[in-house]
């Protein structure tokens, strides 16, 4: 088993992006059941304190990544410089899109009472969230929603890992009574 395990830490280590099991089953050649063991053995291994990383879960797949305590002191230097530096403005809009989706432009244009057309540019570009089809209203409006980079960036499993928004701030998220 040890030999399955190192072959797994080695493919992940040489990944930049979360893998899902059944990849590494894909990649490795092994069962899916030697896949899961190997993940399992890992875990326990870097969540010794002499370990600096993690097998991080995010968007279902596995990565290993620092640990987060450690991050602070690292994404200065090793973070995406491009995407730390999300205006104010786009961490905004980039949040009513992650906690309202899908939602329209108008929708999001509603909630933050501004226009949003650059922000969403912005967000598209740096596939933070994407185009997830159309409304079904007249006009057919585009419906904006995360992508599985926002998940990467924020270091979240799914979307349900979200913060929970106390009451008065779901109401700010709200378009007249609706979600």
């Amino acid at each position: 088993m040890e030999k399955e395990t190192a072959l797994i830490e080695a493919i992940l280590y040489l990944e930049a992006d979360p893998l899902e099991e059944h990849t590494l089953v894909r990649i490795s050649g092994l069962s899916g059941d030697a896949v899961k063991q190997a993940l399992v053995k890992l875990e326990e291994r870097y969540a010794r304190e002499e370990s600096g990383v993690e097998l991080a879960r995010i968007g279902g797949g596995v990565m290993i990544s620092p640990k987060k305590e450690y991050w602070d002191n690292l994404k200065e230097r090793y973070g995406k410089k491009n995407e730390s530096k999300l205006s104010k403005a786009a961490l905004e809009t980039l949040s009513i899109i992650a906690y309202s989706q899908p939602i329209t432009r108008s929708e999001i244009e509603s909630i933050r009472g501004v226009q949003a057309d650059t922000m969403i540019r912005l967000l598209l570009e740096k596939d933070l969230i994407r185009e997830l089809g159309k409304k079904d209203i007249p006009g057919k409006p585009i419906q904006y929603g995360t992508t599985r980079e926002f998940l990467k960036f924020f270091r979240l499993e799914s979307i349900a890992d979200l913060p929970k928004l106390s009451e008065s701030e779901t109401d700010r998220f709200e378009l007249d009574g609706q979600k």
